[in-house]
């Protein structure tokens, strides 16, 4: 009975691969076998191997395992047709020098074990902005002593939490390929709103500039990559700064169309949206409707518009996908140069594990994005 229990539990864990999960708690579960998925897949090959004996219920047990096997796959078998699509799309739209440091191939099932990173690179903290109540630092990650672009990360946390430690294996290894690295802190809500972190992001970049040459960083070559939240700060800060020293904006997951997003409703068991609007903006839509315009990223995009990637997964619960289309829509419009890489099995932080499908895929679309647009 105990076969059929834990392969039944293994199932219902199996529909947040296919679904967008319930509630918060889950929305973690669901990065976890999406991004980690061998780690399901090995418990029911387990089940598999134990219930090959026979047992009152050994054929409904094999046959949901068999089930959980081929839904538990999805992610990796999808991986490979995602990944072949953005080698052919990345080459026409953003033309990018081969870097023998480069991934090789967008996903490799043996590298989701061996790891695409060469190990953790230290960074150097430094103050860029003093505030009578508190600091804000930058963790700096260095390339070396040769000059280089200099990619900002800001992370995420509903603009309410987080901070520059966020999900360091990106800052490494793109330290690692002879970027330098700044994840920056910023002003938080609900004490600080709406468009604080936006000034700090320019207040980041000034300081970048002022000790750019101690830093060896090319004041020529910034891109931005922001996090949820943070992908709204990036995307804002890229499209309104009309700053031609950022020559690329990342954005993962992000709530880029804010005026939308004011009226859909999120399940308060995922995410209290309200919450989050009001520490943020000051309150919801009808209330503030223009703090929820000012930081609306399509309202800021014109032909002229930085070059974008955008990565969304279809199955995120925290931050509708549908953010990503109206971006997306709106680039396209404009004829800005950008590309939306859609990840089907992916959730908020699908790029948690960097090593997984979606931390894979995205590293290799982000290497070649920044390579194109800080060489061309």
């Amino acid at each position: 009975m105990w076969k059929l229990i834990g392969t039944s539990l293994l199932f219902l864990l199996a529909l947040l691969v296919l679904f967008k999960a319930p509630t918060n708690f889950f929305w973690k579960v669901s990065v976890a076998i999406t991004e980690f998925p061998f780690i399901p897949i090995f418990l029911t090959l387990f089940f598999i191997a134990v219930s090959l004996k026979s047992f009152p219920y050994r054929n409904i047990t094999i046959l949901l395992s068999i089930i959980n096997l081929v839904i538990y796959f999805l992610p990796i078998l999808t991986a490979y047709p995602i990944g072949k699509q953005i080698k052919e799309d990345l080459t026409k739209l953003f033309p990018y020098q081969e870097n023998e440091n480069f991934l090789k191939h967008p996903y490799s099932f043996l590298k989701m074990f061996s790891g695409i990173g060469k190990g953790k690179v230290p960074y150097v903290r430094m103050e860029y902005k003093s505030l009578p109540e508190k600091k804000l630092n930058i963790d700096f990650y260095s390339a070396g002593k040769v000059k280089a672009p200099c990619i900002i990360i800001i992370h995420g946390g509903s603009w309410s939490e987080g901070n520059s430690e966020q999900l360091p294996a990106l800052n490494s290894y793109l330290a690692q390929q002879g970027y330098h690295v700044a994840a920056i802190n910023y002003r938080l809500s609900p004490k600080y709103k709406s468009p604080a972190p936006i000034e700090d992001t320019k207040d980041a970049i000034n300081y970048l500039v002022s000790v750019s040459k101690t830093l060896n960083i090319d004041t020529s070559n910034f891109v931005l990559l922001g996090r949820s939240a943070g992908g709204q700060i990036a995307l804002v800060s890229a499209y309104s700064f009309n700053d031609p020293r950022i020559k690329g904006v990342i954005s993962f997951y992000a709530p880029a169309d804010m005026v939308w997003g004011g009226h859909i409703k999120v399940s308060k068991w995922v995410l209290d949206t309200e919450k989050v609007f009001k520490d943020y903006l000051g309150g919801n839509i009808d209330e503030v409707p223009d703090k929820f315009s000012e930081s609306t990223a399509i309202e800021y995009v014109k032909r002229n518009s930085t070059p974008t990637l955008i990565i969304h997964g279809e199955n995120d619960a925290m931050v509708a996908y549908d953010h990503s289309v109206h971006l997306d829509k709106k680039l396209s419009e404009n004829q800005v140069r950008h590309y939306f890489l859609k990840l089907r099995y992916a959730t908020h932080g699908c790029d948690y594990n960097i090593n997984g499908p979606s931390g894979q895929i995205t590293t290799y679309a982000i290497e070649r994005f920044i390579n194109s647009v800080t060489h061309h």
